[in-house]
């Protein structure tokens, strides 16, 4: 069947995205009934109307990718923009562009093609939003039970220690405790206690007098007195020596301290929140930590687990650094395949979660639009993760199932987690669903 320029047109008018063609000179010469819906812009309107006037993208004028397609042929495909409505309202779109030719093969024109993805992005922070307390992203229950005594440890002005390994999230942590407290409107101060050492600590934390010492030219507070009032977060305060835990006990425990040079006391009026990634039972056997400095920390404790052990949170926690390097860049990755989160849900991640973080963003970089693949991580995730082990153990068994159990989570997940939903797609009776949900250890959240 031979399609006419007519016939065409009225089919193009007929598509759920946004299509406009625009001639030589980037004037419109076709605006279809979808970009009339997107732009808030009539059809009237735009004829004749240059493109930038119509579409009002961030990037229209030099960065123009319809005008670079005039030019040089080149096409693009997938490229969020941030376009302002007829209303003044700015709206996300997900743009493409080709070029028209004559007969002779020229450029005569290019047609741009956008859909609005507002609602998309609205989906992705609406699940995200169901998983998220204070900064804390997580659906695994050993989490969200933590997350549950929260309010309940931000009610008191009891010390807390945060225990669990480097880059689980301590810090986000006692900053929810703080937000959650009476103290929420007064100062948070963290100070990495493992930065520095002893002298530049203890005047670090204490503050010190004019004359103290010999670059001492006038007073200087400490972060004790800078969280007057509010929290101050000791990070890895394993790392002390036991002369320095000597004073940070008679501040903890008499809730009072001398400035460096000073006579003087000064009271402390904060709350101590302390996270550690050593083992302090361990270390107070050895020697290094002092027994009676531990028992005056560990009022509260918490045990943060390390991500290894709540692979479920990995492809939510994915879409989280996703979405924000997209909006941060301006790029449309839609996410990671199957392959690639079998990847990442294999990797046992020393790192924890700043590890997952630093490899999403990597691979970002390098993926300019669709899906992240495993290609994408650059040959640093599959050395720590498959050559770790020995060659014995890397069956097609092991690798089949654990490619099953990340397409199972993925598709949960896709489905919020709705198991007829998920049966239905996968082509699976619900009791078949059921086993292997079992079988693979997948927790959905909400469970008690």
């Amino acid at each position: 069947m031979q399609w006419n320029k007519q016939q065409l047109l009225n089919l193009l008018d007929t598509i759920q995205e946004g299509v406009f063609v625009v001639d030589n000179k980037c004037r419109i010469t076709f605006f279809n009934h979808a970009a009339e819906e997107i732009t808030g812009t009539r059809k009237s309107d735009a004829i004749n109307q240059q493109c930038w006037e119509v579409l009002r993208a961030d990037c229209c004028g030099e960065e123009c990718l319809l005008r670079k397609t005039l030019r040089t042929g080149v096409l693009f495909s997938e490229r969020p923009v941030t376009m302002i409505a007829a209303d003044g309202t700015p709206k996300p779109v997900s743009i493409a562009t080709t070029v028209l030719r004559d007969d002779n093969g020229n450029i005569d024109g290019a047609v741009e093609t956008f859909r609005d993805i507002s609602s998309e992005d609205d989906r992705l922070m609406s699940r995200l939003s169901h998983y998220r307390y204070q900064d804390i992203i997580t659906l695994n229950r050993g989490m969200q039970k933590i997350i549950e005594t929260l309010p309940m440890i931000a009610e008191s002005n009891s010390t807390v220690l945060l225990q669990g390994e480097s880059g689980t999230g301590k810090e986000l942590f006692a900053r929810a405790i703080h937000k959650l407290s009476a103290r929420k409107e007064m100062p948070f101060v963290a100070v990495n206690c493992s930065a520095l050492p002893d002298n530049l600590l203890e005047s670090e934390l204490f503050g010190y007098k004019a004359g103290a010492f010999t670059d001492a030219k006038k007073d200087k507070p400490g972060r004790f007195a800078l969280a007057r009032g509010g929290v101050i977060f000791l990070d890895e305060i394993g790392d002390t020596s036991p002369a320095m835990q000597v004073k940070l006990l008679r501040a903890i425990q008499e809730k009072e301290y001398e400035p460096l040079g000073s006579v003087a006391t000064v009271k402390a009026d904060v709350r101590i929140i302390a996270a550690t990634n050593k083992n302090l039972e361990e270390l107070i056997e050895k020697g290094p930590f002092r027994r009676d400095l531990y028992y005056r920390l560990n009022v509260i404790n918490i045990t943060i687990p390390p991500l290894r052990k709540r692979k479920d949170d990995i492809p939510l926690l994915a879409d989280y650094f996703i979405n924000k390097l997209n909006k941060q860049q301006k790029k449309q990755v839609r996410g990671i395949d199957d392959d690639a989160m079998t990847y990442l849900i294999e990797h046992d991640y020393p790192g924890n979660v700043r590890e997952l973080e630093n490899i999403i963003e990597r691979s970002f970089v390098l993926c300019r639009k669709g899906y992240i693949t495993s290609q994408h991580f650059a040959g640093s995730i599959e050395r720590r993760t498959f050559h770790a082990e020995p060659e014995a153990e890397r069956t097609p068994k092991r690798s089949l199932k654990n490619v099953e159990a990340a397409f199972l989570l993925n598709t949960l997940k896709k489905n919020n987690w709705q198991r007829q939903k998920t049966a239905e797609e996968l082509g699976m009776n619900r009791s078949t669903l059921y086993r292997k949900i079992k079988q693979y250890g997948i927790e959905s959240p909400g469970r008690g």
